[in-house]
């Protein structure tokens, strides 16, 4: 059930942030960020209180650090949305994922916020530098030496079907 959730919050990360850009086109960065939370907001609310069985302020025992995480929200929804802007979905979306992917290493590596310590491995590290590779090889392409020749055959295939 994990990597299916996984896999749909992904899908709606890479999906709203797309919406969010458009929006910002009409109302301006701000107003589509404070539209979009407001909104979640909104939405989230009724089915916190159909289906938690606690309070919406009795978090007690809770790190109070940890509830400045809604500002984490307006930071992630609109640095996504002008990264989204700025270089389009595939790149903006390519780079949060290193990103995301290397602070919770980082987080699982030295046992940050209360979670168990994992071990650094020769594995993990190579992972994280091969997803920083086929990001830089994504969005270089051609400019990369190594990748001159495949990407003139690409184009060569191209030119072969539109004949």
């Amino acid at each position: 059930m994990g990597p299916f959730l996984s896999i749909i919050a992904g899908l709606l990360i890479s999906t709203q942030n797309v919406f969010n850009s458009r929006l910002s086109e009409k109302g301006g960065s701000w107003a589509a960020t404070t539209i979009v939370l407001g909104g979640g907001f909104l939405c989230s609310l009724p089915v916190f209180y159909f289906t938690d069985n606690v309070g919406l302020f009795q978090v007690g025992g809770v790190n109070p650090v940890y509830l400045f995480s809604g500002v984490f929200g307006v930071g992630i929804v609109y640095c996504f949305m002008r990264g989204i802007s700025l270089m389009g979905p595939a790149y903006a979306v390519s780079i949060v994922m290193v990103s995301q992917l290397t602070i919770a290493f980082v987080i699982n590596s030295f046992g940050l916020f209360g979670f168990e310590e994992q071990p650094v491995t020769l594995n993990k590290m190579i992972g994280i530098i091969m997803l920083i590779i086929g990001v830089l090889v994504f969005k270089l392409g051609d400019r990369l030496p190594f990748m001159k020749k495949s990407t003139q055959k690409a184009n060569g295939w191209k030119a072969l079907k539109e004949n």
